[in-house]
């Protein structure tokens, strides 16, 4: 069967000790292990958001359990403690990197811990983690305009193919937001799939440019995660986010309208300029 639901996990930092910014999205070193042994237990096969979307767009079989395993940002932990523990089980995963806050000649700053360098991103590359895409500089992509929205796609797009030598297939919203503006562009640039948050369970109809991912945060305890993973009252486990996510997402779709009003009056203004000089 390959049209049932599908956990997604969402990381972010794993560490002992992140930074204070990075610390509620964290996971420590042991904890993600053990999470890790839990898949294992309960014969869940790991897959990357690539193959899954291939499975759904052609109706292809997936392994049994499917389940991925993603991170978002680029975060250094990553490679020193997720890679062995991943390793150990045979595990694929997905890396969303945020382009310009990985260390490097690219680097923009921004970036809310230590970050990967290009060397060990391209490390974990060849260790058999995708790489896909994030944006450049970790924006809230639904409020840019058309412009600076295109660029933090594409050139995120662009430079992971320069530096890995192949085209990226899948992306993730930072900060989990989009709008059809917003997946419209991440299309065009390139990518394939790309994943929001939304806290449940992924699902075909979601389409493969809004398929939601739970969020695995410091806070999770090892009882909590068996029920996530097994689908079991996820509703309960996430219903202060998600009232939280509809609420902010009112207040956004005002702070875009209100963008979008004082864009008009700029405009008209300069037209109305340009009018009286032409007249003059």
């Amino acid at each position: 069967m390959s049209g049932g639901p599908v956990p997604i996990l969402m990381y972010h930092a794993v560490a002992h000790a992140p930074a204070r910014a990075a610390y509620g999205l964290s996971v420590s070193p042991e904890a993600f292990a053990e999470q890790m042994r839990v898949l294992a237990d309960h014969g869940f096969t790991p897959v990357t958001t690539e193959r899954l979307a291939a499975a759904w767009r052609g109706g292809g079989p997936l392994p049994p359990r499917p389940l991925l395993i993603t991170f978002d940002d680029g975060y250094e932990g990553v490679h020193r403690y997720a890679l062995p523990a991943l390793s150990e089980h045979g595990f694929p995963a997905t890396l969303f990197a945020s382009t310009g806050w990985l260390r490097g000649e690219h680097e923009t700053g921004g970036a809310l811990d230590l970050m990967l360098s290009w060397d060990q991103l391209r490390e974990l590359a060849a260790a058999g983690m995708e790489i896909g895409g994030h944006s450049h500089t970790h924006p809230q992509l639904d409020q840019l305009r058309d412009g600076p929205l295109w660029y933090e796609v594409r050139h995120c797009h662009d430079l992971l193919t320069d530096e890995l030598g192949h085209p990226p297939v899948s992306f993730a919203y930072p900060y989990g937001y989009s709008s059809r503006r917003v997946r419209d562009t991440v299309r065009a640039a390139g990518f394939g799939v790309s994943l929001a948050v939304g806290n449940a369970l992924a699902r075909r109809s979601q389409g493969p440019y809004a398929l939601e991912r739970v969020t695995v945060r410091r806070s999770t305890g090892i009882d909590e995660f068996e029920r996530l993973v097994e689908g079991q009252g996820i509703g309960r486990l996430f219903a202060r986010d998600r009232a939280l996510t509809k609420g902010y997402a009112v207040l956004r779709r005002g702070r875009g309208l209100l963008g979008a009003g004082r864009r008009l009056t700029a405009e008209r203004a300069t037209r109305n300029r340009k009018a009286t000089e032409a007249r003059v």
